[in-house]
């Protein structure tokens, strides 16, 4: 089943982040159109609907992670010179500001992250297609 999941505040966000929990992305599936205020962060997550309704390993979804109404992106340990090297998303946090604002980290394995300042949460999982490679 695709997922299209969509987060206005930090309990949604939460939501997002179990389902993006080891997550494979590449910094070349990492999009920031600063002009148009978003982030898209392209990912083959694993499908954990799938493994609690038996299944004895989860498949890998080829998804897009998109966040709206982004001020700022910073990353960390994300060489974009290597543009093929996978990282793990191990979750993401929303630490409020100024309401509605503040800021969302993608944290991965080995101390990479992305952080983003944000106007307000808008944050949208899509799942596109069931990577069966």
């Amino acid at each position: 089943m695709a997922a299209r999941l969509i987060a206005l505040d930090q309990d949604d966000l939460a939501v997002i982040s179990a389902h993006v929990q080891e997550a494979s992305v590449t910094a070349a599936d990492i999009l920031w159109r600063q002009g148009d205020k978003r982030l898209v962060v392209g990912m083959r997550r694993l499908d954990w609907e799938q493994t609690l309704n038996g299944e004895t390993s989860p498949r890998r979804l080829v998804s897009a992670l998109r966040f709206d109404r982004v001020l700022s992106c910073q990353s960390r340990n994300i060489d974009l010179d290597a543009p093929h090297v996978a990282f793990d998303l191990l979750g993401i946090e929303f630490y409020p500001a100024t309401p509605p604002g503040g800021t969302a980290v993608l944290m991965f394995a080995g101390g990479a992250a992305l952080r983003l300042e944000v106007e307000c949460l808008e944050c949208e999982l899509a799942d596109l297609v069931a990577d069966d490679a």
